[in-house]
């Protein structure tokens, strides 16, 4: 029972996340790839001295689960007693560090008030290469994690306040371009160091048996928050599927399932029967799952509270050890993102049927990635790893977002402008793909199209999809979302299919990738849609006539077969 008041504990939250949003724009203005300083591909958090999470900054939901166990390894490993002021860990295992990919390399602090240890700052990066086989380290064809890139187990990169060379240099030495990942791990290092000096500013205010008292209250009242919010669930048994494309290796339609139990103030989330791990690289570990669960959970029965590992406590989540849901080593896990997202979508189709209002259609249900490695023309090298958006599902009320990330991967598409002028690359087309759009009452958001020339090189492409074979479904009578595709496009005409998972391609200056991201499912039958929002989408070029006449039974010129704006009698 804490003897603050629930004013001081407030205060105290917005405190330590205020440090945490704070570190999170430190990271960003002084990283050296586009990734974080301008996409945004990093996050912040405050742990306790028991290893939970007790806030995180404005970041990514993924990233939750690369920090959740990071804590508790390094207290297992290491020990509290081991533990010194300068000291700093790094980490991106998903086996040893339980974290969920490679790419994301997380760095924490113990933070001390006299020889007491009452905090830990941690942060988290996307770094654009960590080595492997394939440059971005994202590529299809992986199909072990020793492929992926280095893995860093949580070790001492910090002692005593400096940086232990030796370490930096041996991570440094099988990354490509170091230069530039020397200058976002300082970044890392730079962000956590601000967080313990806002920090010490706190102990001034407060007693280390607050600060603690403080902790286990604000987890305490995100756990009350996430049990109120599941009772105003039905309770019932609620349960969907849905397939991953394939995995890169020639396994196809592979099946994510989920079980769901809403009992009072507790959630179960069953995984069982989802494929056996595979030999791709779209597995997810635990971690993975866990955030992706807690995720979905939390947008729809408390989206507007605050992220802390309080959201654990009313939920239990079962997934088979060698499951491509909760994989075991050595399972390559790089491309988790696409899995992930797939996660969501079953835990969103079976509420859908507890929670019709809240639930939105299938989103684009991906994670596209471009990845371009070579030396430009002035000779210098590059590594350029970027993730497209598509189209965001329809809602009960409202059309669903053009162009945008959707759910875990909550980044920014980066800016044409910001591209071209750090690396030998032109952006030829950046657009909307029309007809993208599922058809409903309420439209699916439609996805992009991007199209890349190397200028005066060789590039060597590598990228990532999903939802090529599988489209994004609609709800209620909402129509299917438009396929993602990469093609290399050559001057003399020639196009070329490119598989959504494909290795390495090499791209010369004659020729163009274009990669084309998932649409979005609608919300509610065709026929529910106004003629006024029929004409808008017409005329905003979102949807051909062709569509709009095959799928609404509409034709602007000369009025129109059908009527829309009545409800359909099925």
């Amino acid at each position: 029972m804490t003897n603050l008041t629930a004013i001081e504990v407030e205060l105290l939250r917005n405190g330590l996340t205020s440090i945490c949003d704070e570190m999170y724009v430190a990271l960003m203005r002084s990283a050296y790839s586009t990734n974080i300083k301008e996409r945004k591909d990093h996050s912040t958090a405050i742990f306790d001295v028991r290893g939970r999470v007790i806030v995180q900054g404005e970041s990514l939901p993924l990233h939750l689960a690369s920090m959740l166990g990071l804590v508790e390894v390094v207290l297992e490993r290491v020990g509290p007693e081991n533990l010194q002021p300068g000291d700093m860990f790094i980490s991106n295992d998903p086996f040893v560090g339980r974290g969920s990919h490679l790419p994301d390399v997380a760095l924490v602090a113990p933070v001390f008030y006299g020889d007491q240890l009452v905090f830990f700052v941690a942060d988290i990066a996307h770094h654009a290469d960590i080595g492997g086989m394939a440059p971005g380290s994202m590529a299809g064809g992986m199909t072990e994690i020793y492929q992926e890139g280095l893995r860093i187990p949580p070790i001492r990169l910090m002692r005593e306040g400096e940086i232990v060379e030796d370490v930096f240099d041996l991570i440094l030495l099988n990354v490509r371009v170091p230069e530039e990942r020397r200058g976002d791990y300082l970044a890392q290092v730079a962000a956590n160091r601000l967080g313990e000096r806002r920090l010490h500013e706190l102990f001034r205010r407060w007693s280390v048996e607050q600060l603690r008292e403080g902790a286990d209250a604000l987890v305490h009242a995100v756990a009350r928050r996430m049990r109120a919010g599941i009772a105003g669930l039905p309770d019932g048994k609620y349960s969907f599927a849905d397939i991953m494309d394939d995995d890169g290796m020639g396994t196809e339609n592979i099946p994510v399932r989920v079980r769901i139990v809403v009992e009072g103030e507790e959630i179960l989330f069953d995984f069982s029967g989802s494929a056996a791990q595979v030999q791709g690289n779209i597995n997810i570990s635990y971690a993975g799952l866990q955030a992706s669960a807690l995720f979905a959970l939390k947008v729809l029965v408390d989206p507007d509270g605050p992220t802390n590992h309080g959201m654990l406590d009313p939920v239990r989540i079962v997934a088979e050890p060698g499951s491509i849901t909760n994989a075991v080593f050595p399972a390559a896990t790089a491309a988790r993102a696409q899995t992930c997202q797939r996660v969501i979508d079953v835990i969103l189709g079976a509420l859908s049927k507890a929670v019709p209002d809240r639930v939105i259609a299938a989103s684009n249900g991906a994670n596209g990635v471009s990845a371009f490695f070579g030396a430009g023309p002035d000779g210098r090298y590059y590594v350029y790893m970027e993730t497209i958006g598509g189209g965001g599902g329809a809602r009960a009320y409202k059309d669903g977002k053009d162009g945008v990330q959707v759910h875990t991967t909550n980044t920014s598409n980066l800016p044409v402008e910001a591209l071209e002028n750090e690396y030998p690359l032109l952006i030829e087309r950046y657009e909307l793909v029309p007809d993208s759009g599922g058809p409903g009452t309420w439209r699916g958001g439609c996805s992009l199209r991007r199209v890349y020339r190397p200028i005066g090189h060789t590039t060597i492409f590598s990228g990532q999809g999903e939802r090529c074979i599988s489209h994004p479904w609609g709800l209620f009578g909402g129509g299917e979302g438009g396929l993602a595709s990469f093609s290399l496009d050559f001057d003399d005409g020639h196009r070329q299919s490119l598989p959504v998972k494909p290795m390495t391609v090499e791209i010369s200056p004659d020729a163009t990738v274009t990669a084309i991201t998932p649409g979005a499912g609608g919300y509610g039958p065709p026929t529910g849609r106004t003629k006024a929002d029929l004409e808008n989408d017409l005329a905003n070029g979102l949807f051909s006539a062709e569509y709009m006449k095959e799928h609404y039974s509409f034709e602007a010129a000369g009025g129109k077969s059908g009527d829309p704006g009545e409800e359909s009698e099925t």
